[in-house]
């Protein structure tokens, strides 16, 4: 496996392909970006061309080689990257000598929900059972073909059709629970968790169906109108968007996507020729939602119903998508109850209606001005209440600044009486926020991570020689707090009295295997912040060694109280004053 893994580095660059999926910009011997795996403003996502690794310095801490990042990207087990890398390279995968559990059971779940959509399909289509659900498409203006390519099906009124059908196929009943497919009644039975419903398969980003939503056909109020399998190895709901392996590439080329609450309003737009629609899988976006979706877009439309809750999913959305910084927009229909309705009832007007959104601070505003359409103070009052808590969070300064005018304009006011208003709301949020325990940081975290930094410069300069003589004149190896920078700072010390040139391939043969991942680590973050000043690198060096000096005077003291190796104390006051004067001139 190893020898596979070597070759597929050797023939897919991490920079190239990393890149194909975010922007990366040069920075020092390395490229820096966002990271995709968290909310950040700062570039913290370092990838090293020369180590073929990457490292997110930032909130997630993740890491690590071409196969790690496909894993996190797409979240797919270790075996389903290398088998899509080797392709990608044109190796081919010889028989891997080890078995990856978490891949055997998702493999075996995948399969299961292949043959489950099978098995409805075949109800739908090829029984008495499925004529009814297959009349009510038709009734909904659902073509047989758009019926096809999302795969819909019937499940039977019935406890245990698909259990039947799925134990022949070699399947257990426990691994059918788990899998969401049947549930335990009462006396511990198990039975087809879908009955008597329209059946619609939700598949990942990659094609692959990882769960089902099923509506019913009755009318009653009793029953629920959609449910879906429940959270299992292979399905979450936050992280999930009915239609996304439809529309990914059309969000991409469209630089937009249309969010809507319900699968009927995703395919009716579909077969209509508007491939850019996803739907929620709850009642409100998600961040993992979100952080998915900004992979492909900048921009996101809110296409919403046009009742209350239509406002209220709106409001939701604000909070989580103002962080990732999305241009958000809300579309609603005033000749429709939804997309589905919309696109039926006036294919050329869902058009028009869709191509004119508006920013949904402005969907906002009017909203809340027609539930206080007196001109009385009172009502301005609580038209600023509703509206300032969602303005204040707008992060960009020209995009607030245009609110501002916006509001102070219709309730007729000055524009410093509503920056007053934004103002208290902060200072009111940040007291609501002080009662949260904050996670403190050890001077030594703080330490490490200048030890770690330091040594990263060094390794990133295009002349680590050179620049370990300045950082060496003022440290020696047992100054780093951490053993394993000590011992690393030893080895390069030795490698650089024994070679005329620095040459990272030859440094990291001899290096000891169990220091790699350690020097992987510094070797990246001087990235995050790279700058080679000759002050700075000074500075910190003095920094580390006045921290190593109290440390070795506190250790001194601890050692032998009763009788303190005078001379040796003397001798590390004095460096320390040396130090510190130093500090003070620089």
């Amino acid at each position: 496996m190893e020898n596979t893994l070597e070759e597929i580095k050797k023939r897919i660059d991490i920079v190239e392909f990393i890149g194909s999926f975010i922007p990366l910009k040069k920075t020092g011997r390395n490229f820096k970006a966002l990271c995709p795996f968290h909310q950040e403003k700062t570039p913290s996502f370092i990838v090293s061309p020369e180590r073929q690794i990457w490292r997110c310095f930032g909130a997630c801490n993740e890491g690590g080689d071409i196969v790690k990042f496909l894993m996190k990207w797409e979240n797919l087990t270790f075996f389903e990257a290398l088998k899509e890398l080797a392709k990608k390279a044109g190796v081919t995968l010889k028989k891997i000598d080890f078995e990856d559990k978490a891949w055997q059971k998702k493999k075996r779940f995948l399969e299961m929900n292949n043959l489950a959509a099978e098995f409805f399909q075949y109800v739908l289509w090829k029984t008495d059972f499925g004529k009814k659900a297959l009349d009510y498409l038709y009734q909904r203006k659902i073509k047989n073909e758009t019926i096809k390519k999302f795969g819909l099906g019937y499940a039977p009124f019935s406890w245990e059709s698909l259990l039947s059908f799925l134990k022949k196929k070699k399947y257990e009943e426990e691994e059918m629970f788990e899998n969401g497919l049947v549930f335990k009644n009462e006396k511990g039975r198990f039975c087809d968790y879908f009955r008597g419903r329209l059946i619609f398969p939700i598949r990942d980003p990659r094609g692959n169906i990882i769960a089902f939503s099923a509506r019913t056909l009755k009318s009653e109020e009793k029953e629920a109108k959609y449910i879906n399998t429940k959270e299992t190895i292979l399905y979450h709901k936050r992280e999930t968007l009915f239609g996304i392996d439809l529309a990914k590439e059309s969000i991409r080329k469209e630089n937009n996507v249309y969010i809507v609450e319900g699968e009927f309003d995703v395919i009716s737009p579909y077969q209509a020729g508007f491939t850019n629609f996803v739907a929620i899988k709850g009642s409100a976006l998600t961040k993992e939602q979100l952080m998915f979706l900004k992979r492909y877009t900048e921009r996101i439309t809110l296409t919403l119903d046009s009742d209350a809750s239509g406002e209220e999913a709106a409001k939701r959305a604000i909070e989580e998508a103002e962080k990732f910084d999305f241009d958000i927009n809300v579309v609603t229909f005033n000749f429709a109850k939804d997309p589905d309705e919309a696109v039926k009832k006036d294919v050329n007007l869902f058009k028009k209606t869709i191509k004119n959104p508006v920013g949904i601070y402005d969907f906002l505003i009017e909203k809340i001005l027609k539930k206080y359409p007196e001109k009385t103070a009172f009502a301005k009052k609580k038209i600023s209440e509703e509206i300032i808590p969602f303005i204040s969070e707008i992060k960009n300064a020209v995009v607030q600044s245009h609110y501002v005018k916006k509001l102070a304009t219709l309730l007729e006011v000055n524009e410093q009486s509503i920056q007053n208003l934004i103002k208290k709301n902060l200072l009111l949020k940040k007291r609501k926020l002080e009662f949260i325990p904050k996670t403190k940081k050890s001077n030594d975290s703080h330490l490490i991570l200048a030890e770690k930094y330091l040594l990263s410069l060094i390794f990133q300069s295009e002349s680590p020689f050179s620049l370990a003589d300045l950082v060496f004149s003022i440290l020696s190896p047992k100054d780093f707090q951490l053993p394993a920078l000590g011992k690393i700072a030893t080895f390069f010390l030795e490698y650089k009295v024994k070679n005329e040139k620095f040459v990272l391939e030859n440094f990291l043969k001899n290096l000891p295997s169990e220091l790699k991942p350690v020097f992987d680590e510094i070797f990246l973050l001087a990235s995050v912040d790279f700058e080679l000043k000759k002050e700075k690198i000074e500075k910190l060096a003095y920094q580390i060694k006045k921290y190593s000096l109290k440390n070795q005077i506190k250790n001194l003291l601890l050692e032998n109280e009763e009788k303190v190796k005078t001379e040796e104390l003397k001798h590390l006051n004095y460096q320390l004053k040396e130090v510190e004067k130093k500090l003070i001139s620089l």
